[in-house]
């Protein structure tokens, strides 16, 4: 199966790179500058068309925002109790390895509370820095493992680190993924707490299972209710901008 995905994504790689070739012949002569140039990365049938769309900020005119956790190192019970009796709805973008030896931590958190699993890789590589088979064993191997312990397979990927190129969202598409998701600011305590920004309608807030998250999650919350906002689903909001 990892062989077939890997020669799809070659496939479409060679005719995403045709097609961008033919746009370049097409349009030499025509004075297109650098806008142009511009316009051909956005799409219209040039590169990065067909792709899952990369997606750091949700359009929409409701007064949501959206929670995202990622890795799953750091299995905080008070993190946990917050996002159960709020019922906070987020995506978790999780490590299988993470999640493999407290699996029951994250389960109780689908079945009982508001969250979904998502896919964040297995080893938390630079996928940009690998051949196709390395993305295909790290994307699709995720997705396969989640799948097994959740019962769901992932349709969002979060790149480590969030580099990404057109390669990465080919393997991506060939192991189901449906978009691509960044983040537009990042809540997490590293070095020191960060500053607040002011959260508003369709942004994506980062947060990562570190031993800081209860606290982070509550400045996070504290945020959107102070913009006017509430957390709602991903998904159904990228389905209904029209991404997914």
């Amino acid at each position: 199966m990892g062989r077939s995905r890997v020669l799809l994504a070659a496939l479409a790689s060679l005719s995403l790179a045709l097609g961008a070739a033919g746009s370049a012949q097409a349009g030499a002569g025509e004075g297109d500058g650098p806008a142009a140039a511009a316009t051909a990365e956005a799409g219209g049938g040039r590169p990065g068309v067909g792709l899952p769309p990369v997606v750091s900020h949700v359009p929409t005119q409701e007064k949501v925002v959206f929670i995202t956790i990622d890795d799953g190192w750091n299995h905080d019970p008070e993190a946990a109790r917050i996002l159960l009796e709020q019922r906070v709805p987020a995506s978790l973008f999780l490590l299988p390895g993470a999640t493999a030896y407290d699996t029951r931590y994250f389960t109780t958190l689908a079945e009982q509370g508001r969250v979904t699993v998502e896919n964040h890789t297995v080893n938390h590589p630079d996928l940009t820095a690998l051949d196709a088979a390395g993305k295909d064993a790290e994307v699709c191997g995720a997705g396969e493992q989640l799948e097994a312990a959740f019962g769901r397979q992932p349709k969002l990927l979060r790149p480590p680190y969030g580099v990404l190129n057109d390669d990465v969202r080919l393997a991506a598409k060939a192991c189901g993924v449906q978009a691509v998701i960044t983040w537009t600011h990042d809540f997490t305590t590293w070095s020191g707490t960060p500053a607040t920004p002011r959260l508003k309608s369709g942004d994506i807030v980062l947060l990562h299972f570190t031993p800081t998250l209860a606290a982070d999650l509550r400045r996070a919350l504290d945020a959107a209710k102070a913009a006017g906002l509430k957390p709602a689903a991903l998904m159904p909001h990228l389905r209904s901008a029209g991404l997914v």
